[in-house]
């Protein structure tokens, strides 16, 4: 097999063929057409999305995609923003980033054969491909590293990663893809020199390509086309490809493939041995390889020269260029081409009659091609000594699977054994756990009824005690005072009283009304009247407005939904609870406006107190009597107490319950 270089040589077969193999890396590149003029607006367009992106995903996709549009003139260009891609996709670990990374890198790198380079790269993005688990990925990755094998001359492991794709993208109908599979295919067949199959597939990807109408896929496809048909001989036709790919390559602008069809067409004449138009070629070749800043290309393209100025007998350009040539393939170390230079700077001296340094070309030249030999036969002796290799471990493996079958039979038994013990053992400790953790929720939910129960008891208790005393008081003392009063009012008009006397009498009787008031109302703040005969709401009503009478504070009502009467032992609980806090906020707050809301819908009910006074630390307030029976009491009606307040921001209390037990 040749390398993509030897098409310099006129007495090689292959020649030129390996040009157009820089594409194979390509299969990740979905078509992307260009045009370029004087200022490419569509560069431009690039470069401002991708410099107004944020940095997300979205600035790594811009990044690949200025990337692979650079790909067509600026080589290092490209790479810079691949790497930019690389760099945020790993900072925002998004995966598929990174192996869109590696599929444009390594094509650069193979596009300016670092081969080595690329293979370790491309075999990095296949493991990545695989823990990822996307199998499109992998697909991509495979193919990348099966075009690298391809450079390095090891069809076996090209085919081997190139063939799973095909029957992939037949199953998912994607003609783009599978006519770049085609293609490398029938590169691969033709660098094996099977040139009817290579035939075949490129007229496969070809079909597809003119189908879906891409210029870039028909021209590349076609210069591939075009080496076929040189390789087998067929050159009248091969010329006619060629020329219809670099028409279209001219039209789009396409540099690299005008850079690589030019150079198609220079190995085409030197098998033709038209070496008149070889000179136009190379030259254009040359710069259009200078620009792309492909160095293989033009040092290729340097040869042509240098070849066509030797035919033209144009001796002193023709050592020029050589000369050059042959110290750029050696700075570069592209070994084919420094051996075609030292055979034509032979050759040179020949012509001159410089006989020495005719010998020192020679020999070097034959040296180089011994050594480019060497190689070649160390790496099918390599390939031949892995494939027995690999050949004998699969006999040993085949040996050791034998025995390890027999060996995992009992193996199989003792582990299966062992896992049902296992499951049997957890299955019995899920089963108590669930068993004994049910049974703490029950005395849980057993202690906590029993508390409730004691809680509501002893509310209940208290409704009644102070239902009880407030009719006494009110019934009892309450008649046996009022008929005191009437008495010593019906004495005073039967007795004479010194005027001093009369004024002590009235003051008795004064302090007598007042202990009949104050007696009534400590009755009514124990059990309400109007809680009792006309319900919750008027109640609160009258509270609140015997509360602020005469009071330089404002307390703002709003009761909602109170109409619907619930159980007695409820409505007590929830007048207490206003009644209390209520009480709190008159006495500790300083405030000057106080709201006291009450709302229910359906089983819902809120109380919400609020005011403007100075207001308490919660962290250093402790809990007084007063706030622990709003507590009990908030946890009879199952409830839900918020308190928030500070220093000087005031307090507001928030109380939510379900009453629908209650209600």
């Amino acid at each position: 097999m040749c390398k993509r270089l030897s098409y310099f040589n006129p007495d090689y077969s292959c020649h030129a063929n390996k040009l157009m193999n820089r594409l194979l890396v390509l299969f990740f590149l979905l078509p992307f057409q260009r045009s370029l003029a004087q200022t490419d607006p569509v560069k431009d367009s690039l470069l401002a999305v991708f410099s107004a992106s944020k940095e997300d995903t979205g600035k790594v996709l811009a990044a690949i995609k200025l990337g692979q549009y650079l790909e067509y003139n600026d080589l290092e260009s490209a790479k810079y923003y691949y790497l930019q891609a690389k760099q945020l996709s790993e900072k925002l670990h998004y995966t598929m980033g990174v192996l869109k990374y590696y599929a444009n890198y390594t094509a650069v790198l193979n596009l300016q054969a670092r081969f080595d380079s690329a293979l370790l790269l491309n075999q990095q993005a296949l493991s990545l491909a695989k823990e990822y688990g996307n199998e499109e990925r992998i697909i991509v990755a495979q193919q990348n590293l099966s075009a690298t094998y391809t450079y390095l001359l090891d069809y076996e492991n090209a085919l081997r990663y190139l063939l799973p794709s095909v029957s992939y993208f037949e199953k998912t109908k994607n003609d783009v893809r599978l006519s770049l599979i085609y293609d490398n295919l029938g590169v691969i067949y033709r660098e094996t020199k099977q040139y009817d199959k290579a035939l075949e597939y490129h007229n496969k990807a070809l079909t597809i390509a003119r189908k879906n109408g891409e210029p870039y896929d028909i021209a590349n496809v076609l210069s591939n086309l075009g080496l076929a048909y040189t390789s087998s001989g067929n050159y009248d036709t091969a010329m006619l490809v060629l020329r219809e790919s670099l028409a279209i390559a001219k039209k789009e602008r396409f540099d690299n493939l005008l850079s690589l069809t030019t150079g198609n067409i220079s190995d085409l004449l030197i098998k033709q041995g038209k070496y008149d138009s070889l000179g136009y070629y190379s030259e254009e070749g040359l710069r259009l390889a200078a620009q792309v800043g492909d160095s293989l290309i033009m040092v290729n393209n340097i040869y042509g020269i240098a070849l066509a100025a030797f035919y033209e007998k144009d001796f002193r350009k023709s050592e020029e260029k050589a000369t050059y040539g042959f110290a750029m393939a050696q700075r570069r170390n592209y070994p084919e081409p420094a051996q075609l230079f030292a055979e034509l700077l032979s050759e040179l001296a020949l012509v001159n009659g410089d006989l020495k340094t005719y010998d020192h070309y020679n020999r070097l030249s034959r040296a180089l091609a011994e050594k480019h030999f060497s190689e070649k036969m160390q790496q099918n002796v390599q390939m031949l000594d892995k494939k027995f290799d690999t050949e004998k471990k699969e006999q040993q493996l085949i040996i050791q699977q034998a025995t390890i079958s027999r060996k995992n039979t009992l193996n199989y038994i003792f582990i299966g054994s062992t896992i049902a013990l296992l499951l049997i053992s957890l299955l019995s400790y899920r089963t108590y756990a669930q068993r004994r953790k049910l049974q703490e929720q029950k005395i849980a939910d057993l202690e906590k009824e029993k508390l409730l129960s004691a809680t509501r008891s002893l509310l209940q208790g208290q409704a009644d005690e102070r239902s009880r005393l407030a009719k006494d008081l009110h019934d009892g003392l309450g008649g046996m005072l009022s008929g005191i009063k009437l008495q010593l009012g019906a004495m005073k008009g039967n007795l004479i009283l010194s005027e001093e006397h009369g004024r002590t009498f009235n003051n008795a009787l004064t302090k007598l009304d007042e202990s009949i008031s104050e007696m009534r109302r400590v009755a009514h703040n124990m059990m309400p009247e109007a809680l009792v005969k006309l319900g919750l709401q008027q109640a609160l009503q009258d509270f609140c407005d015997g509360l602020s009478e005469s009071q330089s504070f404002k307390i703002n009502c709003e009761f909602y939904g109170l109409e619907k009467r619930m159980q007695p032992a409820v409505e007590i609980v929830v007048y207490r609870i206003v009644q209390e806090l209520l009480t709190n906020a008159v006495r500790h707050s300083g405030a000057t406006s106080i709201l006291a809301q009450v709302m229910r819908q359906e089983n819902d009910l809120s109380i919400t107190i609020e005011d403007n006074g100075k207001g308490f630390d919660k962290g250093t307030a402790s809990q007084g009597a007063g706030l622990k029976n709003i507590i009990s009491r908030v946890d009879y009606l199952k409830g839900q107490l918020d308190i928030k307040t500070a220093p000087g921001a005031g307090t507001s209390v928030h109380i939510n319950c379900v009453i629908e037990e209650n209600g």
